[in-house]
């Protein structure tokens, strides 16, 4: 009998990753106050890796408390910039404000996920990238905002790698897959090592 897997997070673009990679894989969005989670952890110097990787595993455990025998991944992710977390912006303001302080710099991008199997962790990866935004104008990054709020709301940083984001950058330094917030590589290998997906 194949085991059940089920996504713990309401992302388009990692349920998209998981779809094209093959996998038969059920959605349950897990309900966690990130924001409280955040300040919590910030508030006790915790790295960003330390607070994606917690996030994640929070999203799984939550889910897996009412899943048992199913294996759940959950996922989150961090924008690190110097010594700041980013968070989703929640006005174009907002997110102006994040590409103006981000521009001409190096930023990371740091995606985990963990994996549930009834009550404990059975497998979990942080990954990271670097990404150098280029020296962009305040002309275009308003203009950026302004075609692309609809769908740059909902991304930490205020961009979209895989839309016309990829514009804002010079170089990036790390697995694509990370930037769009899943180390899918990763993941595979474990759930093919396991036996859960064909060698």
């Amino acid at each position: 009998m194949s085991i059940q897997i089920i996504l713990a997070s309401g992302s388009e673009i990692r349920a998209t990753l998981l779809r094209n990679a093959g996998l038969t894989f059920d959605v349950r969005a897990a309900k966690i106050d990130e924001n409280a989670v955040k300040r919590s952890l910030v508030a006790e110097d915790a790295s960003p890796r330390d607070i994606a990787d917690t996030l994640a595993e929070l999203k799984a455990q939550k889910v897996a408390a009412n899943n048992p025998g199913a294996l759940v991944i959950g996922c989150d992710q961090v924008l690190a910039h110097g010594g700041d977390l980013f968070t989703k912006p929640t006005t174009p303001d907002d997110a102006l404000a994040q590409l103006k302080s981000l521009r001409g710099g190096k930023h990371q991008l740091l995606s985990a996920a963990v994996i549930y199997e009834n009550d404990r962790p059975v497998w979990r990866h942080v990954g990271t990238v670097r990404l150098h935004m280029r020296d962009a104008t305040d002309t275009y990054l308003a203009d950026y905002v302004a075609r692309n709020w609809h769908s740059i709301q909902h991304a930490v940083g205020a961009y979209k790698l895989e839309e016309e984001g990829v514009r804002l950058f010079s170089r990036i330094d790390g697995d694509y897959f990370n930037v769009l917030g899943l180390p899918l590589l990763e993941l595979l290998s474990y759930l093919t090592l396991r036996g859960t997906l064909p060698a």
